[in-house]
Parts: C-alpha cells; sequence; structure tokens
C-alpha cells in the first residue's frame, strides 16, 4: 500500500511538470496605431474643400482567413502561417473600423465620421461599405493590404465603387514590424478612401 502510494505521488508530480512545460507564455497583444494625414494640419489635408456631411462605415467585411486571434503572418504558396502567441488586442474587424473611423475623420475635417455598429448613430449622407480581401505577408516579405470599397451617397443612384492594393515594406522582420505596416497600409487605404467618398456625395 505504501509503495502505491509512492507511485502515485510520483506519478502526480510529474504530470504536473509536463503540464507545466506544456503550458504556453502569455500572447503578446497588439493593436494598429492610425495614421496621420499627409499634410495635416494645413490647407493640403485631404477634404479642406469638404461640404459637411455624416458618413457611416458599416462593419467591415474580412475574409475568413483573418477572423481570428492570432496575427497571420502569410498566405502565400498555399499555407496559412499563424503567430502562435502574437494576438490582436481585440477583434481585428473592430479594430480596423475604429482606427479607419479615426483615420477619416482627420482627412474628412467638415465632416463627421461615425462607426455603424458604434453606440452615437446619425442619419447618413453617405454610407462607406468595405471589403478587406488580404492582409499579411507576401513571399517578398512586404505587407499587402488588398480592399474593395463601396460608397452610397443619400438619396442617389448607384454606389461608386473602387478596389484598392497596398504593398508596405515592414520596418522590422517581425511581428511588429509587419503591425507597423499593416498600420501605414490602413492611412494609405484612408487617404484614398477619402475622396472617394467626396467625389461620390457631389
Amino acid at each position: 500500500m505504501i509503495r502505491l502510494r509512492y507511485y502515485g505521488a510520483v506519478a502526480s508530480v510529474g504530470l504536473a511538470l509536463v503540464l507545466a512545460g506544456c503550458s504556453s507564455p502569455n500572447p503578446v497583444l497588439y493593436t494598429i496605431a492610425p495614421v496621420s494625414a499627409p499634410g495635416s494640419g494645413t490647407a493640403a489635408s485631404a477634404g479642406q474643400t469638404g461640404s459637411s456631411m455624416v458618413v457611416v462605415l458599416q462593419p467591415i467585411g474580412l475574409a475568413r482567413y483573418l477572423e481570428r486571434q492570432q496575427i497571420v503572418l502569410s498566405s502565400e504558396n498555399y499555407r496559412l502561417d499563424v503567430s502562435t502567441n502574437d494576438w490582436w488586442g481585440e477583434p481585428l474587424g473592430a479594430m480596423l473600423s475604429r482606427v479607419l473611423v479615426e483615420e477619416l475623420g482627420q482627412r474628412l475635417p467638415n465632416s463627421t465620421v461615425l462607426n455603424e455598429s458604434g453606440a452615437v448613430t446619425s442619419a447618413a449622407d453617405a454610407t462607406l461599405a468595405l471589403n478587406i480581401t488580404r492582409l499579411d505577408l507576401d513571399a517578398t516579405g512586404d505587407v499587402i493590404l488588398a480592399a474593395q470599397a463601396s460608397v452610397s451617397p443619400k438619396g442617389q443612384g448607384a454606389p461608386v465603387l473602387q478596389s484598392f492594393r497596398f504593398s508596405v515594406h515592414p520596418p522590422s522582420p517581425d511581428v511588429h514590424g509587419e503591425v507597423a505596416a499593416i498600420s501605414t497600409a490602413l492611412g494609405q487605404l484612408a487617404d484614398k478612401l477619402a475622396p472617394l467618398i467626396l467625389s461620390a456625395a457631389k
């Protein structure tokens, strides 16, 4: 009986050590940072000549492979490469919407830009729908942001459609560099969306 208890205790200790060895470290959480508009604070800022309006951003459509906590490193060569312990600090679609609303608000200073899923709502003069079809590294190590946008002005005809593709070289060859490049690419997307919204609303 004593021997059985001894072996039982040894087995329990061994199991505890195995579980401790298999546990993963706490994930590193990342967030996308808003990027200021080119010439911000000057007359060259995008949208300075635009009339006052309310722009509503609908929930962003994400390619399904991006809908995960872990940061997707690449989708090249028929393989999805995902970082195990590098996570987004919030759902990616919600984070992209939050940052893009801030960036568009800066680029359309005479207008109010709202998130359709937010607590503050208003009738829209222009509605922006956006699909993100790719957001990861290509075979050369550059971040690719591919998107489709639709701007629907209030009370007018067919929406204005446009596709975008941006390539940004990361400042460093790690996840931090990828996230920085994603931030830059999203700012470039905002640079293109602001005049698209203005032209569609005329």
